[in-house]
């Protein structure tokens, strides 16, 4: 493997909800389009609320507009990076346990050239994994304290 083909990762801790916001703001300036990434962590481990601060970088949308699409499935805002509309998709898949139910939802789709498509749960499934761009873990570690390990692939 090239030097240029390892993968790129960052880590990041807080120790609140506010602080996981604000690393999310940090991580949208890395989040050029095309992006799919996989989000993972535990239930409440503050996926969502990390999106809720790519959102706010974005333009997107308040952090208190971000919600989980655990029942929809789908949230998609519209803001811009770096002068440049840019669309953000947030998909919960907590609830779909089969690769033929990603069908109906249209990820091909979505993953459009201004796209940041997040995905909780992605890691489920192998078309997901097989075309991500990377991932974002989420590690609770104590409380209200967070890791949080973003890699580009």
């Amino acid at each position: 493997m090239s030097k240029a083909e390892e993968p790129q990762t960052r880590e990041f801790e807080t120790k609140s909800a506010a602080g996981t916001v604000a690393i999310g703001r940090k991580l949208a300036e890395l989040l050029t389009p095309p992006r799919l990434l996989i989000l993972r962590g535990d239930l409440g481990a503050g996926k969502t609320t990390l999106v809720k601060g790519i959102a706010a970088a974005l333009g997107a949308a308040e952090p208190d507009e971000v919600t989980s699409p655990t029942f929809t499935l789908v949230h998609e805002y519209a803001g811009s990076l770096k002068g440049k509309p840019v669309k953000l998709l947030h998909l919960d898949l907590y609830r779909l346990d089969a690769e033929r139910q990603l069908d109906s939802l249209g990820l091909e789709e979505m993953r459009t050239p201004d796209a940041i498509v997040l995905v909780e749960w992605g890691e489920k499934f192998k078309s997901i994994r097989k075309h991500a761009d990377g991932e974002i873990v989420v590690t609770s570690t104590g409380g209200d304290a967070r890791k949080i390990t973003f890699t580009l692939n």
